[in-house]
């Protein structure tokens, strides 16, 4: 059973929808995480225009891309099965150093003027390979800073921590990098990574228990693959999630295109742009923190994932800024719905045990599958052209979406199970695949 963290008594009433924030624990892990990615969203979009002033190619934005991405897919199950087996505060210590290293060195070699497209290459792989560690643990690590009375909560506030990030970091980072290039975007994602350190630091959490049942690495991430792969609901919503990260989601790659080309713009369009689609995803965020329970969400991300295919059909039609702008809020208020809603079934039908491992399959099929998307991406639009690019992906997305809605009420019932037993803290048997 996850322990129920216990609430500050001495916190200020919290509304409803910020209920989480009444324990301490999660305030300081909130707060030095909101610091944290809005300079992470800094040194995306920072990365985004310097390998596109370097290059002026999509097929190596779609490569930055893959060389960050691509990591996560091959290693996160590993990643997973350190989260199981280790103290998950210690182990995201580690990984909040080791990023601040990489942004620190990506940042002096810009500003020294030596920087190339293979150091930005070289820098993404090597947070790619963090990240792998890193976000499976930090999935798992959530429940534990607030009990399961609030973990739906907890978990849209994340998004809109993430999100509200999105809309402040890009916008910052445009007006850096025109004023002062992208090298101070580096420097600055590098300090905000103390914030999330010194929040870990000052954490009372409690003590995690792992599984130490006999068996391999290896066996331990079958397990988890073995469970998310056996009970129908948990896979029916990692499958669409790949589907939309292949296809929907690497159109943030071809940002920058869009920007210079279509939009005639620079980065502070392009800053303009992301925060537009942070913008809607803080509201979808804020809508999902608002809610008491899970009944309902299966809906909610069928219809999410259909809205964010229309969305990007519409955006790859628009030759107009502000138009433009105004169709990207929808875009990310229906992604992160989407993306928000999947996170909170998956860790509702999951035992603590497997928490991390089944939290690894999450993340190959939220970022591990984008890289392959990021290279589909970057080619088709150097063929076909960038709108032509997203609207295809939009198309594919609503299709997965209404074959999902179409599977949804054969498998109401057994995610109900699910969300039982995972509240007994008993595994759930392993149904086969019918």
């Amino acid at each position: 059973m996850i322990p129920a963290a216990p609430s500050d008594p001495a916190a200020p009433p919290i509304p409803h929808t910020l209920r989480s924030l009444r324990h301490r624990n999660y305030r300081l892990f909130f707060g030095g995480q909101l610091i944290s990615l809005i300079g992470t969203w800094m040194q995306i979009v920072a990365q985004s225009w310097l390998v596109y002033r370097l290059t002026g190619s999509e097929a190596l934005l779609g490569l930055v891309g893959f060389a960050g991405q691509i990591p996560i897919l091959l290693l996160a199950p590993f990643g997973g099965a350190i989260a199981d087996l280790s103290d998950r505060r210690r182990v995201l210590i580690a990984t909040q150093t080791a990023s601040l290293l990489a942004a620190l060195a990506l940042s002096l070699l810009t500003l020294l003027g030596t920087v190339t497209v293979w150091h930005v290459l070289g820098t993404a792989a090597l947070l790619g390979i963090v990240n792998a560690v890193d976000i499976p643990t930090r999935q798992a690590f959530v429940p534990s800073l607030v009990g399961p009375e609030d973990l739906v909560n907890a978990i849209a506030l994340n998004s809109t921590m993430f999100n509200g990030a999105r809309i402040v970091g890009p916008a910052v980072a445009g007006l850096v990098v025109s004023a002062v290039g992208e090298g101070w975007c580096f420097a600055a994602n590098a300090a905000s990574f103390l914030a999330v350190i010194v929040g870990l630091v000052l954490m009372t959490v409690p003590a995690h228990v792992p599984d130490r049942k006999a068996g391999s690495t290896v066996a331990r991430i079958a397990e988890g693959f073995r469970f998310a792969w056996s009970n129908v609901p948990i896979r029916a919503l990692l499958l669409l999630l790949g589907v939309v990260s292949v296809t929907g989601m690497p159109y943030t790659v071809l940002m920058p295109v869009f920007a210079d080309r279509i939009l005639h713009g620079g980065p502070r369009s392009l800053g303009l742009l992301m925060a537009a689609a942070g913008c809607g995803a803080l509201a979808g965020a804020l809508l999902l923190a608002s809610r008491r329970g899970i009944h309902g969400l299966g809906l909610w991300v069928a219809v999410a994932a259909a809205g964010f295919g229309a969305s990007l059909i519409l955006f790859s039609l628009s030759r107009s800024f502000w138009l433009s702008i105004g169709l990207l809020v929808p875009a990310g208020f229906a992604m992160i719905v989407q993306m928000a809603s999947s996170n909170t079934l998956v860790q509702s039908m999951v035992p603590d045990k497997l928490r991390g491992r089944v939290m690894s399959v999450y993340s190959v099929m939220f970022l591990g599958m984008t890289p392959f998307g990021s290279l589909l991406a970057g080619a088709l639009a150097q063929r076909l052209g960038a709108p032509t690019t997203v609207a295809f992906g939009g198309a594919v997305c609503m299709v997965a979406a209404g074959l999902f809605g179409w599977r949804l009420p054969s498998i109401r019932e057994e995610g109900r199970r699910l969300v039982e037993a995972s509240r007994r803290d008993d595994s759930p048997p392993h149904n086969p695949t019918p």
